[in-house]
């Protein structure tokens, strides 16, 4: 019950973190990374919710597969888990800059540094939720769940 409990809390604060790039008022990205111009286009385009979703799909989608995909002995030390946070973290904010740029260009706009600069933050985030998504799900492993620390 405990298990479940923890993928409960895993969904929930994830579903949260989506939620907020939805708002105005408290927008997690304006919150943290704010320029003028940048962020009311992000926010008038609706990319902040698809870069939130892309964040988590992705950080959800590279722990299941380290936990039900690879789930092998021979790979379940910390320094794999780590490498496939790595790829993960990096994969990413290449996604999501690509999305953002190619909605930026269909408006014809052009925010390629501030872009670059945001998508660091994406890259923060999607460590976050990495690390959430793991802590969620590592307990239905049978192999991997050990990792990244021992229970």
């Amino acid at each position: 019950m405990k298990h479940l409990g923890y993928l409960i809390a895993g969904v929930v604060l994830t579903l949260l973190f989506i939620m907020s790039s939805f708002t105005y008022d408290f927008n997690i990205y304006d919150k943290i990374f704010y320029r003028s111009g940048f962020s009311e286009q992000m926010f008038n385009t609706q990319t902040y919710p698809v870069i939130a979703i892309i964040t988590a799909i992705t950080a959800w989608g590279g722990a299941s597969i380290y936990y039900f995909a690879i789930n092998s002995v021979k790979f379940d030390r910390w320094y794999h888990w780590l490498a496939t946070m790595v790829v993960v973290v990096l994969m990413t904010p290449v996604i999501c800059y690509f999305y953002n740029d190619s909605v930026f260009t269909g408006y014809g706009l052009s925010y390629t540094s501030e872009s670059a600069a945001f998508e660091m933050w994406t890259v923060v985030f999607t460590a976050l939720l990495y690390v959430v998504a793991s802590y969620s799900m590592r307990w239905w492993s049978s192999n991997c769940r050990h990792t990244p620390i021992p229970q």
